[in-house]
């Protein structure tokens, strides 16, 4: 689909479509969800979506996975008016640290660390990441920011913060856990139902853009959209 088309229709989650599939083989993740980012009308639309499950909590500052996670993060903490935290790769960070080791989707040991001058009980954090695929990454940055003290869940409440309903319109995607939590919680591009993707949503209130008819899509790692994409376009 071409990137810079104005005749796109305009439907739940119609930008996913944007998104590229792997064209180099098995040492690379199966998508390049990144590609919808260079269009201004899908990164857009994409925050929106993943915000609307957070209309009426409290997000004190938005938190960043290295390094996919960086874009997305920057771009919804600029739509809030919030800060962002970058939780980085071990080893790039020049101040005192605060570390977690992890495997991450490929299965290889990393480590993450989080500066430890930020973060501090009583936080409301949104924790972003481009993909969630095993779940390992995502759990590891949610014990790095509890450790500190700060909270990575939400809860919904009856009213809803003025100015934020009316720039991001209705709700679609919603996520609401069975009991009632502190604020703030996970946003991500998409969440795969692996072991760890069901750990976090069943342990945290969650955001992503997959609409439900897509995730069987997801799970299988292989979209329909992808026969009729063209590196051209």
């Amino acid at each position: 689909m071409d990137l810079f088309s104005n005749s796109h229709a305009r439907g739940e989650g119609w930008y996913l479509s944007l998104m590229s599939p792997n064209t180099k083989g098995a040492n690379f993740a199966w998508l390049d969800p990144s590609r919808l980012y260079c269009s201004s009308k899908a990164l857009s639309d994409c925050v929106k979506d993943l915000l609307k499950p957070f209309y009426n909590d409290t997000v004190d500052l938005v938190a960043g996975i290295d390094a996919m996670g960086f874009i997305l993060g920057t771009a919804i903490a600029t739509t809030l008016g919030k800060g962002f935290l970058a939780i980085r790769k071990a080893g790039h960070l020049c101040v005192s640290t605060k570390t977690q080791e992890y495997s991450d989707y490929t299965g290889k040991e990393k480590v993450i660390e989080v500066r430890e001058d930020v973060l501090k009980p009583g936080l409301h954090v949104l924790l972003v990441d481009q993909w969630i695929e095993t779940g390992g990454t995502m759990k590891a940055a949610i014990k790095l920011v509890e450790e500190q003290g700060a909270t990575v869940v939400g809860i919904y409440r009856e009213k809803v913060r003025p100015g934020l309903q009316a720039l991001l319109g209705g709700c679609f995607n919603m996520a609401i856990p069975t009991l009632a939590v502190p604020d703030s919680g996970v946003a991500a591009v998409a969440i795969e139902n692996s072991e760890g993707g069901k750990w976090i949503k069943e342990h945290y209130k969650y955001s992503h853009c997959i609409p439900e008819e897509l995730q069987p899509q997801i799970d299988r790692q292989y979209l329909e959209s992808f026969r009729n994409f063209s590196p051209k376009n």
